[in-house]
């Protein structure tokens, strides 16, 4: 079914779980964020990136969260999680979550120059990286297709919104912005999308983040 009651309903159903987007994550400095809504008469989908450095898995990961009834690559939830960093061992050799100061971060093959010194927090020097590297942080084209059909039509890309604080106190199902993207993707017209809540998404807004 594609209602927006249904789509509202798969939104809940993964906040439930656990897996809804989350950027008040407290083992995950965030970075960045995209979103992208798919559709056309009969098939949806939603794409969810957070881009942030958790320190137990030692990388800056691109998470991809996906939603949709025709999902290629699973069920709906987590996606892929696309780590970005190439060079880890070389930019925190001893494993202190530390800069070491004076090697460029490898991404996607690119070698990225930071002007951070020797000892800043390995979260601080990702996030130097934003805006100018944005987009090789966030997914391209071909690691978004493997989520969602090819030939699925984009209707809406946001580079920032306005996310829930405490999804489990506002859930997707009773928020502007998920409620509007609903009507989005049933409907199948971005002009559905009109927020009056500001965005929230930078990282500076969730000071709490990765911090346990």
């Amino acid at each position: 079914m594609m209602t927006t009651s249904s789509i509202l309903g798969q939104f809940d159903l993964s906040t439930d779980q656990g897996t809804f987007p989350d950027l008040a994550n407290g083992y995950v400095y965030p970075v960045a964020a995209r979103l992208h809504l798919f559709g056309d008469a009969t098939r949806w989908a939603m794409v969810v990136e957070l881009a942030g450095y958790n320190p137990r898995d030692g990388n800056l990961a691109d998470v991809l969260h996906v939603y949709g009834n025709c999902l290629t690559g699973g069920r709906p939830g987590y996606g892929a999680f696309l780590d970005r960093v190439e060079n880890m061992a070389e930019i925190d050799p001893e494993g202190s979550e530390d800069y070491v100061g004076g090697v460029p971060l490898v991404v996607r093959g690119r070698p990225l120059t930071v002007t951070a010194e020797a000892g800043t927090p390995l979260e601080d020097v990702f996030r130097e990286l934003v805006p100018a590297h944005r987009d090789l942080l966030l997914a391209d084209e071909t690691e978004l297709r493997a989520e969602v059909p090819a030939d699925l039509p984009p209707l809406l890309r946001l580079e920032e919104w306005n996310q829930p604080e405490e999804l489990y106190e506002v859930t997707p199902g009773a928020h502007e912005t998920f409620r509007m993207l609903a009507e989005v993707l049933d409907s199948g017209d971005p002009s559905r999308y009109r927020p009056t809540l500001p965005p929230n998404t930078h990282w500076s807004n969730w000071p709490e983040a990765g911090t346990l």
